[in-house]
């Protein structure tokens, strides 16, 4: 039996001031849906970086695991692009 994907996103990080755990800012726009006007929506989660890899600007890719903390759902997969 096979697993179902697990969702992933790409987003900012902003923090990085935990031991092994990031916070990654995504961003993506939201039509409304009864005026059809794009709105930008943020949301912030809370990952896990086992090596500390992760610096506040890298864009990473984040993808969902099993609960590692009160508020920690998601890991870092890669590190996409770094910060200048």
């Amino acid at each position: 039996m096979e697993r179902a994907s697990r969702k992933v996103r790409v987003g900012i990080v902003v923090s990085d001031a935990r031991d092994k755990t990031v916070t990654v800012e995504v961003r993506h726009a939201k039509r409304h849906t009864r005026y059809g006007k794009t709105i930008p929506v943020r949301k912030r989660y809370h990952a896990h970086d086992e090596a500390n890899d992760a610096n506040v600007g890298d864009t990473v890719r984040i993808e969902e695991t099993r609960p590692l903390s009160k508020t920690k759902r998601w890991r870092v997969a890669d590190v996409v692009e770094r910060a200048r």
